[in-house]
């Protein structure tokens, strides 16, 4: 059937309203369809007065489409696109002004609700065959996963545990498992049921990339330690990490989120050269984490509004990206009880920053939010 039950249901409602018509004698609704040959017919969906009889197609040789005197028919078309036609067998012709009128209303509803019938059915047909294509990409993204977890696993034990090297394929390793980690979320979001409801937040993290409650933030902060110092030699700029790293439990994932977005913006819109690093800063109440660079500071109009969600500043506008970074930053932040804002310069936090640049300090409660960020 090309239609849905709702469409066929709208029928039924809107056809059985003509019982007290007795000049109507006949009332069948068809929707265009093209069979195995190419060459579309008329499909009856629908009939009235509802009786057990088997209503045929109507293709060009159709009898049915030789005029008659009691029968006439009212398109249903949307622009130069026929979507079906309305069949009405009456007793009197011309009709009545007011049954004309009904009749001309219905087809007009039942026109809409086609429409909207028929769009919906192909949305959802190119909906199951991309996720279908997703499934296949991501059965297959695995494979050269495993690979480079095995080829890592092999050349660290070649390397030795005194090895100079050592530390960047353990890096290599933890990316790995990042990698799966995203993979696995992106795989449970492909059903049609992944996405979680009453969700606060779309941007919020799936559970996948929660951090297990308990689990030190250090342990995942080390890999993104690795990868900046990494990417600030490759791009021949200072770095400057941490002189500890913070001793924080809660949702450590949620945390590692914010900041590797935070550090990836530092190093891709930051100018050629400019310093990057991550300073820590505690008290009583609040854990401080702030990644700064050394680049132009952002427009005094702009440091709120790159908060936004798809909103980039002047110096991204063609870098590629798509502008959720510091949204689902600063809704993660809210989520964990903290915060996440913009101060510039950096100095004005800690005397050893930068007069001159950018600071984006991510605040978390200490000890962490009882309440569940989900």
């Amino acid at each position: 059937m090309p239609v849905s039950e709702r469409f066929l249901a709208l029928v039924g409602f809107q056809l059985g309203q003509f019982i007290d018509c007795p000049e109507v004698r006949s009332l069948v609704v068809y929707v265009t369809h093209k069979g195995e040959t190419g060459q579309p017919s008329l499909l009856p969906v629908g009939h009235w007065p509802p009786d057990e009889r088997a209503l045929p197609p109507v293709d060009t040789v159709s009898r049915l489409r030789v005029p008659a005197e009691q029968r006439r028919w009212l398109p249903l078309r949307d622009g130069q696109r026929l979507l079906g036609a309305l069949q009405v067998e009456a007793s009197r012709n011309p009709w009545p002004e007011p049954l004309a009128q009904r009749l001309q209303a219905v087809a007009l509803a039942l026109t809409e609700a086609l429409r909207l019938d028929l769009e919906g059915g192909e949305l959802r047909q190119r909906l199951s065959e991309r996720e279908e294509q997703l499934g296949l990409l991501i059965h297959q993204l695995r494979n050269p996963l495993t690979a480079l977890r095995t080829f890592g696993q092999l050349l660290l034990r070649r390397l030795g545990p005194e090895h100079n090297d050592r530390s960047l394929v353990q890096g290599l390793l933890a990316e790995e498992r990042q990698i799966n980690r995203y993979v696995d979320a992106i795989s449970e979001l492909a059903h049609p049921d992944g996405l979680l409801a009453g969700t606060a937040s779309p941007l919020l993290l799936p559970p996948q990339l929660s951090g297990p409650e308990g689990q030190p933030l250090a342990g995942l902060l080390e890999p993104l330690l690795q990868r900046a110092a990494a990417t600030a030699t490759l791009q021949g700029r200072g770095w400057q990490g941490p002189e500890a790293l913070p001793d924080w439990s809660g949702d450590t994932g949620a945390v590692a989120e914010i900041l590797a977005n935070l550090l990836e913006n530092a190093f891709r819109y930051s100018p050629h050269g400019a310093s990057v690093g991550l300073h820590t800063a505690s008290d009583d109440q609040l854990l401080h984490l702030t990644v700064w660079d050394g680049g132009p500071a952002i427009a005094v109009a702009k440091r709120e509004a790159i908060f936004g969600r798809g909103v980039r500043g002047t110096r991204g506008q063609d870098l590629p990206g798509t502008g959720l970074g510091l949204a689902l930053g600063r809704d993660l932040a809210r989520s964990l009880g903290g915060e996440l804002e913009l101060v510039v310069p950096p100095r004005s936090l800690a005397v050893e920053l930068p007069e001159q640049g950018n600071a984006f300090r991510l605040s978390l409660p200490r000890p962490p939010a009882s309440a569940p960020r989900r």
